[in-house]
Protein backbone atom coordinates (compact mmCIF):
# COMPACT_ATOMS: atom_id res chain seq x y z
CA UNK A 1 0.00 0.00 0.00
CA UNK A 2 1.00 3.60 -0.79
CA UNK A 3 0.87 6.40 1.40
CA UNK A 4 -0.17 9.82 -0.65
CA UNK A 5 2.16 12.59 -0.76
CA UNK A 6 1.47 16.45 -2.43
CA UNK A 7 4.30 16.07 -4.55
CA UNK A 8 3.24 13.22 -6.22
CA UNK A 9 -0.73 13.43 -5.90
CA UNK A 10 -3.36 14.70 -8.67
CA UNK A 11 -7.11 15.36 -7.83
CA UNK A 12 -9.63 14.45 -10.19
CA UNK A 13 -13.25 15.50 -9.21
CA UNK A 14 -15.82 13.51 -12.21
CA UNK A 15 -19.51 15.26 -12.35
CA UNK A 16 -20.20 16.42 -9.23
CA UNK A 17 -22.61 18.51 -11.07
CA UNK A 18 -25.93 20.88 -10.03
CA UNK A 19 -28.81 18.19 -11.50
CA UNK A 20 -26.81 15.19 -10.66
CA UNK A 21 -26.15 15.83 -6.89
CA UNK A 22 -29.58 16.00 -6.41
CA UNK A 23 -30.24 12.39 -7.56
CA UNK A 24 -27.65 11.07 -4.88
CA UNK A 25 -28.73 9.20 -1.60
CA UNK A 26 -25.91 10.74 0.09
CA UNK A 27 -26.38 14.48 -1.27
CA UNK A 28 -25.26 16.80 1.89
CA UNK A 29 -22.77 14.52 3.15
CA UNK A 30 -21.25 14.33 -0.39
CA UNK A 31 -21.18 17.99 -0.74
CA UNK A 32 -19.62 19.06 2.66
CA UNK A 33 -16.92 16.18 2.13
CA UNK A 34 -15.94 17.38 -1.73
CA UNK A 35 -15.82 20.74 -0.91
CA UNK A 36 -13.14 19.96 2.46
CA UNK A 37 -11.15 17.66 0.32
CA UNK A 38 -11.10 20.00 -2.87
CA UNK A 39 -10.57 23.34 -0.81
CA UNK A 40 -7.84 20.83 1.36
CA UNK A 41 -6.28 19.92 -1.71
CA UNK A 42 -5.87 23.20 -3.59
CA UNK A 43 -4.40 25.02 -0.37
CA UNK A 44 -1.68 22.75 -0.61
CA UNK A 45 -1.32 23.00 -4.21
CA UNK A 46 -2.23 19.87 -5.44
CA UNK A 47 -3.38 20.07 -9.49
CA UNK A 48 -6.98 19.58 -9.63
CA UNK A 49 -8.98 18.31 -12.39
CA UNK A 50 -12.67 18.39 -12.82
CA UNK A 51 -15.27 16.85 -15.38
CA UNK A 52 -18.71 17.92 -16.22
CA UNK A 53 -20.91 15.65 -18.09
CA UNK A 54 -23.16 17.59 -20.88
CA UNK A 55 -23.05 20.83 -18.58
CA UNK A 56 -25.63 22.00 -20.80
CA UNK A 57 -28.43 19.75 -19.37
CA UNK A 58 -26.66 18.29 -16.07
CA UNK A 59 -25.57 22.23 -15.05
CA UNK A 60 -22.18 23.40 -13.93
CA UNK A 61 -19.86 22.18 -10.80
CA UNK A 62 -21.17 22.84 -7.61
CA UNK A 63 -20.26 25.86 -6.05
CA UNK A 64 -18.97 24.20 -2.42
CA UNK A 65 -16.44 23.08 -4.91
CA UNK A 66 -15.84 25.46 -7.94
CA UNK A 67 -15.50 27.98 -5.31
CA UNK A 68 -13.03 26.70 -3.30
CA UNK A 69 -10.54 25.63 -5.59
CA UNK A 70 -7.40 28.21 -6.35
CA UNK A 71 -6.77 26.59 -10.14
CA UNK A 72 -8.47 24.05 -12.12
CA UNK A 73 -8.44 22.43 -15.29
CA UNK A 74 -12.32 22.20 -16.48
CA UNK A 75 -13.27 19.47 -18.91
CA UNK A 76 -16.50 18.77 -20.73
CA UNK A 77 -17.51 15.01 -21.65
CA UNK A 78 -20.37 12.92 -22.86
CA UNK A 79 -18.38 9.37 -22.55
CA UNK A 80 -18.92 7.85 -19.04
CA UNK A 81 -14.91 6.71 -18.77
CA UNK A 82 -13.28 10.56 -18.06
CA UNK A 83 -10.10 8.91 -19.87
CA UNK A 84 -11.82 8.79 -22.99
CA UNK A 85 -10.93 12.20 -23.81
CA UNK A 86 -7.34 12.04 -25.12
CA UNK A 87 -6.91 15.90 -23.93
CA UNK A 88 -7.89 14.98 -20.52
CA UNK A 89 -5.27 11.76 -20.47
CA UNK A 90 -2.53 13.73 -22.07
CA UNK A 91 -3.39 16.61 -19.15
CA UNK A 92 -2.85 14.14 -16.68
CA UNK A 93 0.00 12.65 -17.67
CA UNK A 94 1.99 15.63 -18.41
CA UNK A 95 1.68 16.45 -14.58
CA UNK A 96 3.88 13.68 -14.03
CA UNK A 97 2.17 12.61 -10.86
CA UNK A 98 1.22 9.20 -10.40
CA UNK A 99 -1.32 9.19 -7.37
CA UNK A 100 -5.10 10.41 -8.34
CA UNK A 101 -7.36 10.96 -5.65
CA UNK A 102 -10.40 10.74 -7.12
CA UNK A 103 -14.06 11.26 -5.83
CA UNK A 104 -17.50 12.31 -8.07
CA UNK A 105 -20.70 11.36 -8.87
CA UNK A 106 -21.95 8.11 -10.38
CA UNK A 107 -19.69 5.79 -8.34
CA UNK A 108 -21.09 3.21 -9.87
CA UNK A 109 -21.03 4.62 -13.84
CA UNK A 110 -18.60 7.66 -14.57
CA UNK A 111 -16.01 7.30 -11.16
CA UNK A 112 -15.79 3.44 -11.41
CA UNK A 113 -14.96 3.51 -15.22
CA UNK A 114 -12.97 6.38 -14.87
CA UNK A 115 -10.83 4.47 -12.07
CA UNK A 116 -10.51 1.44 -13.89
CA UNK A 117 -9.22 3.71 -17.15
CA UNK A 118 -6.52 5.23 -14.43
CA UNK A 119 -5.51 2.30 -13.57
CA UNK A 120 -5.29 0.71 -16.84
CA UNK A 121 -2.79 3.69 -17.68
CA UNK A 122 -0.41 3.29 -15.06
CA UNK A 123 -2.03 5.29 -12.03
CA UNK A 124 -2.56 4.90 -8.27
CA UNK A 125 -6.44 5.96 -7.38
CA UNK A 126 -6.88 6.74 -4.34
CA UNK A 127 -11.10 6.91 -4.08
CA UNK A 128 -12.71 8.86 -1.95
CA UNK A 129 -15.82 7.17 -0.84
CA UNK A 130 -17.21 9.88 1.76
CA UNK A 131 -17.17 12.35 -1.68
CA UNK A 132 -18.36 9.67 -4.09
CA UNK A 133 -22.11 9.29 -4.50
CA UNK A 134 -24.83 7.39 -6.57
CA UNK A 135 -28.77 7.31 -6.49
CA UNK A 136 -29.05 4.46 -4.65
CA UNK A 137 -26.86 2.41 -1.82
CA UNK A 138 -26.54 -0.71 -3.73
CA UNK A 139 -24.99 0.68 -6.62
CA UNK A 140 -22.79 2.68 -4.22
CA UNK A 141 -21.56 -0.16 -2.19
CA UNK A 142 -21.24 -3.04 -5.30
CA UNK A 143 -18.98 -0.30 -7.07
CA UNK A 144 -16.93 0.37 -4.36
CA UNK A 145 -16.27 -3.48 -3.83
CA UNK A 146 -15.62 -3.62 -7.35
CA UNK A 147 -12.69 -0.96 -7.59
CA UNK A 148 -11.57 -2.36 -3.96
CA UNK A 149 -11.11 -5.84 -5.93
CA UNK A 150 -9.49 -4.26 -9.16
CA UNK A 151 -7.08 -2.60 -6.74
CA UNK A 152 -8.26 1.04 -6.31
CA UNK A 153 -7.94 2.07 -2.84
CA UNK A 154 -10.76 2.59 -0.92
CA UNK A 155 -10.32 5.95 1.32
CA UNK A 156 -12.27 8.91 3.53
CA UNK A 157 -11.53 12.77 3.48
CA UNK A 158 -9.97 12.64 6.46
CA UNK A 159 -7.75 9.66 5.61
CA UNK A 160 -6.54 11.26 2.37
CA UNK A 161 -5.68 14.64 3.89
CA UNK A 162 -3.67 13.17 6.52
CA UNK A 163 -1.99 11.16 4.91
CA UNK A 164 -1.14 14.42 2.99
CA UNK A 165 -0.37 16.49 5.43
CA UNK A 166 1.78 14.11 7.12
CA UNK A 167 2.30 15.72 10.78
CA UNK A 168 1.10 18.52 12.67
CA UNK A 169 3.77 20.74 12.08
CA UNK A 170 3.16 20.79 8.28
CA UNK A 171 1.83 24.56 7.30
CA UNK A 172 -1.08 23.99 6.51
CA UNK A 173 -2.20 21.95 9.03
CA UNK A 174 -4.30 24.24 11.22
CA UNK A 175 -6.04 25.39 8.23
CA UNK A 176 -7.13 22.33 7.09
CA UNK A 177 -8.26 20.87 10.60
CA UNK A 178 -10.47 24.02 10.86
CA UNK A 179 -12.32 22.78 7.75
CA UNK A 180 -12.97 19.43 8.80
CA UNK A 181 -14.15 20.19 12.66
Amino acid sequence: MTILNTDTSLVLIIDIQERLINAVFNKESLEKQAGIIAKSTSIMGIPVFITEQYPKGLGATIPSIKDNILQAYYKEKTAFNALLDIDLLSALKNTGKKQVILFGIETHICVHQTALALLNSGFEVHLVKNACGSRTIEEYTSALEYMRECGVHIKTTEMVLFELLKSAKNPNFKEIQALIK
